[in-house]
């Protein structure tokens, strides 16, 4: 009997323990992921705040374009076409996806180009560059540490 009930308040225990180590899920939130990414970029590249506030709602509206686009591209793969004709279809439209991203970038790098020196430009580039190999780095530990 003495055996069961230290068995029990045992495997009590260790749940309960078990159950205060998992983090709590978070929800993506896209707002804040933005507004990190907004952080990290002026930081990085040095921006003023009259050049962020002349900068940033552009940069947004050319993630919202580009997001959209990415959603069109992950509808496309979602299934794999039954037929040969329906997969070449599917790579042509991933195609043009493909361009018309490079299309919108080039176009608001130039209206980035409008309010900012091409020094500055060019360092957003790569600070969201780097904003975003530095967060696929730390999901991977985050995930891969499992």
């Amino acid at each position: 009997m003495n055996k069961t009930i230290i068995t029990l308040l045992l495997m009590f225990l260790s749940i309960n323990l078990y159950a205060q180590e998992a983090p709590p899920a978070r929800k993506f939130s896209p707002k804040e992921f933005m507004n990190e990414m907004e952080q990290f970029i002026a930081k990085d590249a040095c921006l003023t705040p009259a050049e962020s506030a002349r900068f940033f709602p552009l940069y947004e509206e050319m993630c919202n374009k580009k997001r959209a686009l990415f959603d069109k591209a992950r509808q496309l793969g979602m299934n794999k076409p039954a037929t040969e004709a329906g997969c070449l279809k599917a790579i042509q439209l991933r195609d043009k996806l493909d361009l018309e991203l490079k299309r919108l970038e080039m176009i608001y790098h130039n209206k980035f180009l409008k309010v900012m020196p091409a020094g500055k430009v060019y360092d957003v580039i790569k600070s969201e560059d780097k904003f975003h190999r530095h967060m696929f780095a730390g999901m991977v530990k985050k995930y891969w540490k499992k």
